[in-house]
């Protein structure tokens, strides 16, 4: 298995902490804050991509992991999604999502690039 010390140490981890500290501090003012739905799911995403890397580091196997990894693609898969809402509704600025999608989209591709790895060094 790749070596962490703790989940902490995993890149993608990094990234989606401080893309979730942004989009609570985006989402806690003017309209965005009002709107309870989209604000709670984006927030819920952004939570599940950092809590789904956490979850899968701390099962028995790199199989398990990888497919943590997965569903942490997914998560921020949609949460770029709740980002063209928020963008279209004016909840958002286009700098904002631009730097919230990208960052996204980095994590993304780090999630799968660990994934295959680890599916390819399938012992712990």
């Amino acid at each position: 298995m790749a070596r962490f010390e703790g989940f902490e140490d995993i890149e993608s981890w990094k990234k989606a902490y401080a893309v979730t500290v942004q989009i609570y501090k985006l989402t806690e003012a003017g309209e965005f804050s009002r709107d309870f739905g989209l604000r709670d799911q984006i927030r819920r995403a952004s939570v599940s991509i950092m809590a789904n890397i956490a979850e899968g580091y701390g099962r028995k196997s790199n199989t398990e992991f990888a497919n943590f990894l997965n569903i942490a693609r997914g998560s921020s898969h949609e949460a770029q999604s709740h980002l063209h809402i928020a963008l279209g509704l004016g909840y958002l600025k286009r700098e904002d999502f631009d730097e919230l999608y990208n960052s996204l989209a980095e994590i993304s591709r780090l999630t799968l690039g660990l994934a295959k790895y680890l599916r390819g060094h399938q012992k712990k």
